[in-house]
């Protein structure tokens, strides 16, 4: 089942509308998952900045205190905003793999959701309504994001199991659907270094698209690869800094659903999410062609 939600904004204007017009979208997809649900935002980046987006079972424990404590490790100025369960730690770019390694060292439990120069994301158990209230997401500005909420099939409900999946600095991806190779596929990513959190077949896909883009290749290309490799039923939204991506497997027997206008870019698993979105009804909509790639980027 699942549902699968992304808006990429091509007009300036919308941006502060970006984290309303997701939300609404991913509530609508309710009953297509109810157990969890999750949301990518992306936003222009803050030059010499980048983010770690971190998440806790227990955030009172481990997000007090813990800004003063990674200033004296990274022995620079950084700030952690605190957003329930989650918490958005802002730091120079340079020291984004130190600050991950800190983190991990001074709070082992605490978990990395996403990290980069423009990402956050957000992610729980529970209806949409009520992540998305939690983490006030729909006070969000950015640039393009996406949403997925699930009924789990292959793995446990818990906040990992969640979509979205980032394997790689700014990139995510959220997945309809099931791999069949998803476990041949995560042995030989191990060996070339990529690590897991869970046993969901989507971080497995994740991983794989990370991993295709630290050869060079770019969102497009590398799912153009994903169709030939991963074997199974799929519907992939993916996004980088840059790129919001969609593509089918060669069945494509998961619904999916698109809309362009001069003002965004949209995709839904069913029309029905896309309904409010402005100037929905002079679009040009269409359902993605099986095996096909389909790749914007600014």
């Amino acid at each position: 089942m699942c549902g699968i939600v992304g808006l990429f904004l091509k007009d300036k204007s919308l941006e502060p509308q970006l984290g309303a017009l997701l939300s609404s979208m991913l509530v609508t997809m309710t009953d297509r998952g109810p157990d969890s649900a999750g949301i990518a935002i992306y936003g222009d980046g803050d030059g010499d900045k980048a983010k770690i987006t971190i998440q806790s079972a227990d955030p009172k424990k481990d997000f007090v205190g813990l800004e003063m404590e990674l200033m004296r490790t990274l022995d620079s100025y950084l700030s952690i905003e605190v957003k329930s369960t989650h918490a958005v730690v802002t730091l120079p770019k340079d020291q984004l793999d130190e600050g991950r390694a800190a983190i991990a060292q001074l709070r082992p439990d605490v978990r990395i959701m996403s990290s980069g120069d423009a990402i956050e994301i957000y992610k729980e158990t529970g209806l949409p309504k009520d992540v998305v209230s939690r983490f006030s997401v729909t006070s969000m500005a950015g640039t393009h994001g996406i949403g997925h909420t699930r009924m789990a099939t292959e793995s446990a409900v818990t906040t990992l199991g969640a979509h979205p999946f980032s394997t790689g600095s700014d990139q995510c991806l959220v997945h309809n659907g099931s791999l069949s190779n998803h476990n041949n596929l995560r042995r030989e990513l191990k060996h070339q270094g990529m690590t897991f959190e869970t046993e969901n077949d989507s971080e497995v896909a994740a991983a794989y698209l990370t991993a295709e883009m630290a050869k060079g290749k770019n969102l497009g290309e590398a799912l153009e690869s994903a169709v030939d490799d991963l074997d199974g039923f799929f519907t992939f939204v993916v996004g980088t800094k840059s790129g919001f991506g969609v593509v089918r497997d060669a069945i494509a027997c998961k619904p999916a659903i698109m809309a362009e206008t001069d003002r965004y870019v949209a995709f839904g698993s069913e029309y029905r999410a896309l309904v409010s979105l402005p100037g929905i009804e002079a679009a040009r909509v269409w359902e993605p062609e099986p095996a096909t790639v389909y790749f914007w980027e600014r």
